[in-house]
Parts: C-alpha cells; structure tokens; sequence
C-alpha cells in the first residue's frame, strides 16, 4: 500500500565554480546504503552515505551538454519570468525528459524501492522489492521492512481498479482486502497512491513540476557529478528558491541520474526551513537500486494466483 542545503551558487558563471576541485558530502535522508555483496538495503541499521564531489561550472556543463546555454533568468516585478531569457530550469528540464525516455525504452523493470517520506505528521519509511510493467501499467509489491511478507497487486483495467493486498502472519487470516487506490487505508502511509509508482511515474510528476516553476523566478540550479548510491555513480540536479512562495511546493528538488544507464534512481524533495539557518526537511526521498531491465513480465507477475505469491 505504497506508491509510490543550499549556499546560494548559482546557476550564473560564478567563480566558486572555478576553484578547482570542492567535495561535499551529504548524509542521505533515507539513512541506508547498500550492504555486501547483494546491495540489499537495510533501512534500521544501516547509514547510506552520498558523496557528490563539486567540480568547475564549465566541466559540469560540458558533462551535460550544455555549454553556454545556461544563465539566470530575468525576472519582473510580478515574478514572472521574462521572455528574452532562458529559465535556469530549462536545461535541467531536458535531461529530466530525457531520462525519462530511457524509462519509457524498458517494458517493465525489477527493483528494490526504498521510502521516506513525511505523511501527515508521521515520516513514513519502506523497504519494497517491487515489479513494474508499462503497458498495461502494473505493479507487484513485496514488503521487505517494515510489514515483511505484505504483497500488493495493481493493474490498470483490472479488479475493478483497484489494488488487491495481502497481508503476512497473523493478519493474513483476513484474506486479500480489494481497496481503492486513492481511499483512506491505501493512502494511511502514503503521500502518492500506487497509481503513480515507479521511475516513470516519479519523473514525470518533477517534469510537471519543473515546468510549472519556469513561470516564475527565485530558482537556483546546480550540477553535481561523480555522485554516488551505493556502488553506483550519478550525476546530481539540484533546483531551489530561496524564499517561501505559494507558487513553490518544495524549497529544493534533487534529481539523480545513473551514469551508465541513465535512468534517473532517486528523486529527493525538502521543505522550506521552519527557521534561517535551519536544514529544510526531507518530505520525500525515493530510491531505486537493484534494477533488473532485462526481465520479461507477464500477466502471471500481476496475479494473485502465481504460486510464488502468499494470496
């Protein structure tokens, strides 16, 4: 039942960019990180760490293709963004739907999914080995921690739209519960319904996101490489605005991006600081690691009758 700070360098040539070489590390929200030899992820006992190294503006960019294309954007009175220049977003915007189109080049994935994320006034975090097939979108849920053994069905057209849960131990007694993806118990520990799961999903939704914020002005965007999850090396987007605006929902968005498939992997979203100074809360951090795109997913991978399901 699960779907699925910042020093004011902007996205302006800027010398800070030009000082050779500045490593920053940043504790991950979700607090894990990838262990021995099976990257399995524990989210009680282990610490994932990200280390994003900060290299010169002009390396960054001609990592990313875009080598004189960015600058600030110019701003009105009103806050919107002028015509005659090009948003600081738009650039990050073409690598977002770019990733996305890897995504979309896959039929279907395997994946280990891990969650944090703020519901109501409880942070909510989930360790899912999960399945996801495009066409018809599908999606299989196996709870690792907590809830072990809880496995979730959603099938677009099917089972009356709905999802199709089944809990482990005790609970199981109960038998498989047919619930409506945006209803009150499908939602208790979730800030998207399962409509909305996987890579693809999450993308577009920073998509719309993104191109939403090119309305207005107040956005900072930097570029991070040699970042890691784990094992695996991804470039880093990181967008911002400095100031509260109804306009805003999220004070710092940061998208991560696999180096050698580029398929985005994680999808970090902070709050506005309740305090200056303060750090900006995590309300949603999302990670996809132990992609497995080279699998063929059927009608049997979305059925409560597989025999390697517990309904």
């Amino acid at each position: 039942m699960t779907a699925l700070l910042a020093t004011g360098v902007r996205i302006l040539l800027s010398r800070n960019f030009f000082g050779g070489f500045c490593r920053i590390e940043i504790a991950a929200a979700d607090n894990q990180k990838a262990s021995g030899a099976n990257n399995k992820m524990n989210s009680n006992s282990n610490s994932m760490k990200s280390d994003i190294s900060r290299r010169s503006f002009a390396a960054s960019l001609a990592v990313f293709g875009m080598m004189g294309i960015s600058r600030q954007s110019a701003v009105g009175e009103d806050g919107v963004v002028g015509a005659s220049a090009e948003h600081p977003l738009v650039p990050a915007l073409r690598h977002a739907k770019a990733s996305v189109e890897n995504v979309e080049k896959l039929t279907g994935y395997e994946c280990t999914f891990t969650k944090k994320e703020v519901v109501g006034r409880q942070t909510i975090s989930q360790t899912i080995r999960m399945k996801v097939r495009h066409k018809p979108f599908s999606v299989y849920m196996h709870f690792e921690d907590p809830y072990k053994g809880r496995e979730v069905i959603f099938v677009d057209g099917k089972n009356n739209n709905n999802l199709l849960v089944h809990e482990a131990g005790f609970a199981s007694l109960i038998g498989t519960l047919e619930l409506p993806p945006e209803g009150s118990q499908a939602m208790a520990e979730n800030r998207h319904p399962i409509t909305k799961a996987g890579i693809q999903k999450l993308m577009e939704a920073i998509v719309a996101q993104w191109e939403e914020e090119t309305k207005y002005g107040e956005t900072d965007v930097k570029y991070f490489e040699d970042a890691k999850i784990g094992d695996l090396k991804c470039r880093v987007i990181e967008s911002s605005h400095p100031l509260p605006r109804k306009q805003f929902k999220f004070h710092m968005t940061r998208v991560w991006i696999e180096e050698q498939t580029g398929l985005p992997v994680r999808v970090q979203q902070f709050g506005f600081p309740a305090r200056s100074g303060a750090k900006p809360p995590v309300m949603e951090d999302y990670t996809f690691t132990n992609i497995k795109a080279e699998v063929r997913l059927t009608d049997r991978d979305f059925d409560t009758k597989n025999p390697s399901y517990n309904y």
